[in-house]
């Protein structure tokens, strides 16, 4: 295989794994994106409806609280007993002992019937009525005394803002939660009511005024920041954004005011407090609510890998399972391609394997029996083309040669003659070679060389050929009686003028021996010079171009051979390639 094809190949158990791994990858991938898209958007919902259900207990306990709060303020809203002590204006024992029968003994029942600590504090417009309450400046009552109850008179707040701004009474619905006084310095809430009288339905006379005060933390105590989870805040943001009371790892968020850059990387839920002005706020990092999307998406991933690589090991057992067996097909086939066709392939199978086994080893059979015929019977041609070409060239010189001794003999030109004689006998004693189709080049040449010297006999100082020849090219061996046939063209066909000169030339160049003969004579003319190697011309300088070429390419193959060049009136050259080759002596 050539390096090309080599980088190019891809083997076929790759390829059906390439497919096996497309056909899991693409299933897997997408049914995994589905799934993780799937369960993810299911754990991000069940967290947010977890969240969601913690912040609506949260609420529900807020608004219990809240709700028990107002129950208080009715026990004492509605009451017609109490309304009538605080309209009776009559001083003396009288108010003493309504005071200390009733109106003392009611405000300790409203504020025992609740689980929360709480002041009471109830401003009468009576003054005929006592005051009762505890000196409690710059302290806490709630948190020095408990539950506690007083009763003021009506100067102490009538020119408060707060109350100049209370709104008008509408029948057991008109109440206030807010922080006045000192309830933002202690985190306290207050729920503000009237007292009216409801003998009078239509008047709704003002008679008192409610003021229930409860610590944030004892209304707000179900608002815990770690019930959502870590990180999280829970807020009670007023109308005005206003935060009432936080629930956060930071402390110092109660009093600020909501900003909405907050929620960045937060879920943010609401919870409204009925009757209120109140929502329940809270921001849950989308990291919490991710933490369990994150296992999710592991956990898939997880389980797609070790399907992708239970799938990948069972596909690659099938691809190992037909990649052996397309394996030992093509080294069959590379066998085949290399000449080797004793090769078999044993299978065992009913499968379309096994039939083209089958259909293999027949094909070798019969393949091995063909070649054996035709390498045979073609080698037997090739010896007698070969010794046809071999017979055909020498008698052609002969004859040429045999005609010039006839001239000269029938001249009486004895000397020369006798030197002819010789040359010829010298030329063929190369020529004949032991029988031996191969030569030196050095020998080759010698040849050529005789060759040369009967010529000049015949063309005298008319005639110059001159030798430059590499020495390592007589190191080498090739088919004899190759250079001689085109000294002879040139001779016979070449001349232009008196004079002819041959220019012999031999060297190596690229591993292969380029030889030259070039002349100086007439050149070849265009329409003749097309012609020369097609074997229908039977033009004697075409044979003679054509017989060498032909034994040349017959030994050494299609690469090697004759290529000429020509010119009209300047000359022709004539290159003989040969490959680098040395011949064992003992073959013929």
């Amino acid at each position: 295989m050539k390096p090309e094809e080599r980088r190019r190949f891809v083997p076929f158990g790759y390829k059906l794994m390439l497919s096996y791994a497309l056909c899991i990858l693409v299933p897997v991938i997408i049914v995994g994106s589905f799934a993780v898209s799937t369960l993810v958007k299911s754990v991000r919902e069940q967290a947010e409806s977890s969240v969601q259900g913690t912040m609506r207990q949260i609420r529900d306990n807020i608004q219990y609280k809240i709700e028990d709060t107002r129950r208080l303020t009715n026990m004492i809203y509605v009451d017609t007993t109490l309304a009538k002590h605080l309209k009776h204006y009559e001083e003396g024992w009288v108010s003493y002992d309504a005071t200390t029968s009733y109106l003392l003994p009611k405000m300790m029942q409203t504020i025992q019937s609740s689980s929360l600590r709480l002041w009471l504090s109830v401003y009468l417009h009576n003054e005929t009525l006592p005051e009762v309450y505890y000196n409690h400046e710059n302290i806490d009552p709630l948190m020095t005394v408990g539950k506690l109850y007083e009763l003021y008179h009506m100067n102490r707040i009538e020119n408060a803002d707060w109350y100049k701004s209370f709104p008008p009474e509408r029948y057991g619905t008109t109440m206030q939660w807010r922080q006045i006084e000192d309830d933002a310095k202690f985190g306290r809430l207050s729920l503000l009511r009237r007292i009216v009288d409801t003998t009078n339905g239509v008047e709704l006379r003002e008679i008192g005024f409610i003021r229930v005060t409860a610590h944030l933390q004892d209304l707000f105590e179900s608002v815990d920041y770690t019930k959502v989870g870590e990180g999280s805040a829970i807020y009670i943001v007023g109308p005005q954004g206003d935060i009432l009371y936080s629930s956060a790892a930071d402390p110092n968020m109660t009093g600020k005011t909501w900003n909405e850059s907050w929620t960045r990387n937060h879920l943010v839920l609401r919870q409204p407090l009925e009757g209120l002005e109140w929502s329940v706020v809270s921001l849950v990092p989308t990291a919490i609510m991710e933490k369990d999307a994150d296992k999710v998406r592991m956990l898939t991933a997880i389980v797609c890998l070790i399907s992708v690589l239970v799938i990948f090991f069972v596909g690659w057992m099938f691809s190992r399972f037909f990649s052996k067996r397309v394996t030992k097909i093509v080294s069959v086939l590379h066998a085949f391609r290399e000449g080797e066709f004793r090769k078999r392939m044993a299978y065992e199978g009913r499968d379309e394997f096994a039939q083209i086994a089958a259909a293999l080893n027949d094909m070798g059979q019969h393949t091995e029996g063909l070649i054996r015929e035709v390498y045979l019977t073609n080698l037997q041609k090739k010896e007698a083309e070969l010794e046809s070409l071999q017979a055909q060239i020498n008698p052609h010189f002969l004859y040429n040669t045999l005609s010039s001794i006839s001239r000269l003999a029938r001249f009486g030109d004895i000397d020369k003659l006798h030197r002819m004689v010789i040359g010829l006998a010298k030329f063929y004693r190369l020529t004949l070679n032991d029988g031996r189709t191969f030569i030196p080049l050095s020998k080759e040449l010698e040849q050529v060389q005789a060759y040369v010297d009967i010529q000049s006999i015949k063309y005298g100082d008319r005639m110059e050929v001159l030798f430059d020849i590499q020495p390592e090219v007589n190191r080498y061996d090739t088919v004899k009686l190759i250079v001689q046939p085109f000294i002879e063209n040139a001779l016979q066909h070449a001349w232009c003028g008196d004079h002819i000169h041959i220019r012999i030339s031999g060297e190596i160049i690229g591993g292969d021996i380029h030889l030259k003969i070039i002349d100086d004579g007439n050149g070849i003319p265009q329409d003749r010079f097309r012609k020369l190697f097609d074997p229908l011309d039977e033009v004697e300088s075409g044979y003679g171009i054509r017989n060498v070429d032909q034994r040349i390419k017959l030994h050494f193959g299609k690469k090697y051979g004759v290529s000429l060049a020509s010119r009209p009136g300047i000359g022709t050259a004539v290159l003989l390639r040969i490959p680098t080759y040395k011949h064992k002596k003992n073959q013929g």
